[in-house]
């Protein structure tokens, strides 16, 4: 499953055939690497190169730090404690003063002790007298002497100091000590009852201006009270407010009336012009007695009139009387009518005015109580001003009394906690000088490794060279301590002529498929190593670059010699062999070959020969005997001008010649730096493999070479990391669970062929 991830990973960083392929954003790189410095694991790799050499170092100095630690005359050491007060009274008024006024004469109060404070418990004014009472025990004896072996440390968040002496007499440590804390009491009261005078001086000089500052800020009151006439803003505007919802209700009220009386007035007026008289029904006039009284003559008059018609004529004397007076009441109940509607009238306007009267109040009051707001925030802050300023002087009244309580008092404020202590070898030195040097040593023995791995620009891992070439890493070899002369001596069982000898069948077996014989008991296992799952990853990773359109040509080089490139083509052609392709490895360095004598096969004829002379390949190209698809053409004899040979029009027909024959063409190479060789062939195959010898490649050389081929502008697949000595355990165990144990298959075949030989 791993194998599948990193092959389609391969795969998707080289989507095309012919091209460089770079990767766009390799993984674990950053700026630091560009500029040529070290990442965490670069160090971390670094470090482990060169264990050794730090625990030498480690030891070295641990040991010499020790030694010289030992040898040193003993020293005694003593300590006491003390506690002490560093809030003193003076800061404790200054801190219950407003803030403009601590910030102008006062000093902030401090957590734990002053470091002025700590400088001068080991001046000259403290420790001058004690190296004066002590001149006559121990003559020579002096400030600086003092100083030197004296320690004064405060405890994390306390109040509290350690103060220790170290010396070679421990008598004289003691009585030190001792006039030491002596001293440190005699110090603290002097400094307590020059603080206290220091503090009444302070608060006398601050009193005046305070009783200053409460006289203005009350002057300011008064005559803020007299220009807007008020004592109090927050009762002065419950009374308008109160005000204020009496008039909004008097207003409701009023306007309700009068609209009560405009709809009766412009009822009446409709229907004194649009109704006869006698049936006006205004509710005004329903309530008006004269009016109601002509109205009630009216109707008898009509009464009498339809009556009487029934007796007389219409034109006779008696009904005439009675519609004379009739017409002579309808003048009458109009004038009565108007004069309602004209009292109606008067009643709206007075209405109308109280109404204007109460709008005007309210909106008097609503200014009053938005000015007043404004007043009373400022008559807040006078206050607050005021209540401030008396605090502050009343403070100080209360401090000054009680800095002359303690002017009177003469206990010392500080205190002895621990008395000082019996001296004692100061024997932790020893074991604090050993810590010391393992700790300088081992930064000592980092610092060498970094810089000695840093000088020798080699490349350790393949993790470097896909951050240095920005290219994908095809393969990553391991380390093979065995592979002294990397020979194959697989021998093909087609050629396998005799099955009667059992131990020429296991041989063969052994050398085909890689089983191991293990105690002379016939248990046998397929020894497949991690060396050779390389290559067939390797082959695998190569075949996943284009498959589209297949990789029928590549060329093998390297930056420098000796970086295992023609280890690598013959284990990886033997492995594309294995994987059933036809392969033909070509010796192509015509200046110094050496597949011939890694394979042990004849090199006087040879690539160097098909070239020069028209020989049939059939009698050069060598068939292994190891794998049945696998050829070699070796480079033949050394010409004078490879060049030449390489550059030469025969060269490009046996080059396609080998193509129409063979699946596969691996062309070992020279390498890059100083020869042309690689660019002579590299446009006319797919591509080019770099390899790089871990621990030998130099960084330098390799970035050279990577700039040589852009500048040529060739198809780079990619680079094989050879020689890596990083182990794997993942990778381990995976080869062990699927490549350790018996196979019964195989078994079964051992017993079949064990009974045909001894038949």
């Amino acid at each position: 499953m791993e194998n599948e991830q990193e092959h389609q990973s391969l795969a998707t960083q080289a989507p095309h055939r012919f091209q460089w392929l770079p990767q766009a954003n390799p993984p674990h790189s950053d700026n630091n690497d560009d500029e040529g410095g070290l990442n965490l694991g670069q160090v971390v790799a670094a470090l482990r190169r060169r264990v050794l050499l730090i625990a030498g170092l480690t030891i070295v100095v641990a040991g010499a730090s020790t030694m010289n630690a030992r040898n040193s005359k003993p020293t005694y050491q003593a300590s006491f404690e003390i506690l002490t007060k560093p809030v003193t009274v003076e800061t404790q008024v200054i801190s219950s003063v407003s803030q403009t006024l601590s910030n102008q004469e006062g000093r902030q109060a401090q957590k734990g002790v002053d470091p002025t404070k700590l400088k001068l418990l080991k001046s000259p004014k403290i420790l001058a007298p004690i190296a004066k009472k002590l001149e006559s025990e121990y003559p020579g004896i002096g400030y600086d002497e003092i100083a030197a072996g004296l320690v004064v440390n405060p405890l994390p968040e306390s109040e509290i100091l350690a103060v220790s002496y170290q010396d070679g007499n421990p008598k004289k440590v003691k009585a030190i000590l001792e006039q030491v804390a002596d001293a440190y009491l005699k110090y603290s009261l002097e400094e307590r009852l020059a603080d206290v005078q220091q503090g009444i001086e302070f608060v006398n000089a601050q009193l005046p201006q305070l009783q200053k500052r409460v006289e203005t800020i009350q002057d300011k009151l008064q005559s803020f009270r007299q220009q807007y006439n008020l004592i109090d803003p927050e009762s002065e505007g419950r009374q308008l407010t109160e005000q204020k919802t009496r008039i909004r209700q008097q207003r409701l009220e009023t306007q309700v009336k009068l609209n009560e009386m405009q709809a009766i007035y412009r009822n009446l007026t409709q229907e004194l012009e649009q109704q006869n008289q006698g049936k006006l029904a205004s509710s005004v006039l329903s309530q008006n007695a004269r009016y109601q009284q002509l109205l009630g003559q009216l109707l008898d008059m009509e009464l009498k009139t339809a009556k009487d018609s029934s007796l007389y004529r219409e034109n006779s004397p008696n009904i005439q009387v009675l519609q004379d007076q009739q017409q002579n009441l309808l003048p009458l109940l109009r004038r009565e009518a108007q004069r309602a509607q004209a009292e109606l009238g008067g009643k709206i306007k007075e209405l109308s005015d109280l109404n204007q009267v109460l709008a005007d109040t309210e909106n008097t009051l609503n200014q009053r109580i938005k000015q007043l707001s404004v007043v009373s925030r400022q008559y807040t802050d006078i206050q607050r001003e005021l209540t401030i300023a008396t605090s502050n002087l009343d403070q100080f009244l209360t401090k000054r009394e009680a800095l002359r309580i303690d002017a009177g008092q003469r206990k010392t404020p500080w205190q002895i906690l621990t008395p000082p202590t019996n001296p004692n070898p100061s024997a932790a030195d020893v074991k604090r000088s050993g810590i010391m040097g393992a700790v300088l040593g081992l930064l000592m023995g980092v610092g060498v490794s970094l810089l000695l791995d840093k000088l020798s620009n080699v490349i350790h891992s393949a993790e470097e060279i896909k951050t240095l070439s920005k290219l994908p890493i095809l393969g990553t070899i391991p380390h093979n301590p065995e592979l002294t002369e990397p020979k194959q001596e697989l021998i093909s069982l087609e050629k396998i002529t005799s099955m009667a000898d059992m131990s020429g069948v296991m041989q063969q077996i052994q050398q085909r498929f890689g089983w191991n014989h293990r105690n002379g008991k016939g248990n046998y296992h397929y020894s497949s190593s991690p060396f050779r799952e390389a290559f067939r990853n390797l082959y695998t990773n190569i075949l996943l670059l284009s498959p589209d359109a297949p990789i029928r040509s590549l060329v093998v080089t390297s930056s420098e010699p000796g970086e295992g490139k023609s280890t690598i083509c013959i284990n990886l052609a033997q492995a594309a062999a294995a994987m059933g392709q036809q392969v033909l490895l070509v010796d192509a360095d015509l200046r110094l070959p050496r597949l011939h004598e890694r394979l042990e096969l004849d090199n006087t004829f040879g690539l160097s020969t098909a070239i020069s002379q028209d020989l049939a390949l059939e009698l050069i190209v060598q068939t292994s005997f190891h794998e049945s698809n696998l050829s070699i053409l070796t480079s033949g004899q050394v010409p004078p001008d490879p060049t030449k040979l390489l550059s030469s029009k025969k060269m490009q027909s046996l080059m396609e010649r080998f193509k129409e024959t063979y699946d596969l063409i691996i062309y070992d190479m020279p390498p890059l730096i100083g020869l042309a060789d690689v660019k002579l062939l590299a446009p006319r195959v797919d591509g080019i493999v770099m390899v790089a010898g871990l621990n030998k490649t130099k960084a330098s050389v390799l970035t050279q070479t990577l700039e040589a081929l852009r500048v040529s502008a060739v198809t780079v697949f990619g680079i094989i990391a050879n020689g890596s000595k990083q182990q794997n355990t993942q990778t381990d165990s995976y080869h062990h669970y699927y490549y350790t144990g018996v196979n019964n298959s195989t078994k079964k075949m051992l017993k079949t062929n064990s009974k045909q030989g001894s038949d």
